[in-house]
Formats: C-alpha cells, structure tokens, sequence
C-alpha cells in the first residue's frame, strides 16, 4: 500500500465522461483519492452523496476529489446521474491505479471469504505527497474527516 510521505503514483484513468485523469496532476491542489468496492451499493452512496453535499466547502479549501472503483464508465456514469455528483470517477476496470495504491486484497463479508476493494481514502498536499491514509473511513462523515485531516 503507498504509504505516508509517497508521491502519488503516475497513473491515470478514465472518468465517468471518457475523459482521461492523472492523478498526480495536482496543479497545487490538494488532492483526495477515494477508493469504493461498488457504485450504487450502499455505503458507497452514502459516501459519495456525503461528498457531494459538502463538495462546494471542500472547492473552498482547495481540495479535488476523484473517486476510483473496478466498475466501468457507463456504471459511473448512471451513478453520477443519479445522484448528481460533481466529480469525476475513475473506472478503474484492469486494477491498474487499484494495484498501484494497494488497496485490493482479501476481504470478509457474511462469512463469505473474496479479492476486492478495501475502502481507503489517500489525501496529498499541493505537491502531490501523500500527507493521510483514511483506511476505514465515515461513509456519512467523509468530507468532515477530509477537512480536518487537512486543517490539522
């Protein structure tokens, strides 16, 4: 997993619109990764719609959010019309930028054992260092913990 003090990785990927994202193109932004199993599930909303509520207060603190997930553009797409999300979401279908971060692995749900996605959100500053590793975090509380973690 990138750690603390990491630069983000020199990855990029599609968005919701088809248009290409590099993630360490900060242009003196900080930046929020945010990593979620599934589109449309519900914690990933919650997590999503709490972003978006709060999303013009995280633009007034200089902050850029970019979602990733395994599922693809049109899955991004109905999801981002459906609950009107300002951001871009990256369909990370090959586990390109997943692997580069670490945050596929083994995971436990129902007493059921499978790979997928761990949520984890990666916060940078303006220079693209990773500064904060949220490895579990508010799905209702997200943008909250962002800032903080920021203002702190």
């Amino acid at each position: 997993m990138i750690e603390i003090g990491n630069q983000i990785p020199k990855v990029n990927g599609l968005d919701q619109l088809g248009e290409t994202i590099q993630l360490a193109d900060h242009k003196g932004k900080k930046t929020v990764i945010y990593f979620y199993p599934k589109d449309d599930t519900p914690g990933c909303t919650a997590q999503a719609c709490n972003i978006r509520d709060n999303y013009e207060l995280l633009l007034e603190n200089n902050i850029r959010i970019i979602g990733v997930s395994a599922d693809s553009s049109s899955s991004h797409a109905k999801f981002t019309k459906k609950y009107d999300l300002p951001f871009p979401l990256i369909a990370d279908t090959d586990k390109e930028i997943i692997n580069a971060f670490g945050v596929w692995g083994e995971k436990k749900f129902m007493g059921k054992t499978y790979d997928g996605i761990h949520r984890t959100t990666f916060l940078a500053n303006e220079i693209g260092e990773i500064v904060s590793i949220i490895t579990k975090p508010n799905t209702k509380e997200h943008s909250k913990e962002i800032i903080e973690l920021f203002n702190n």
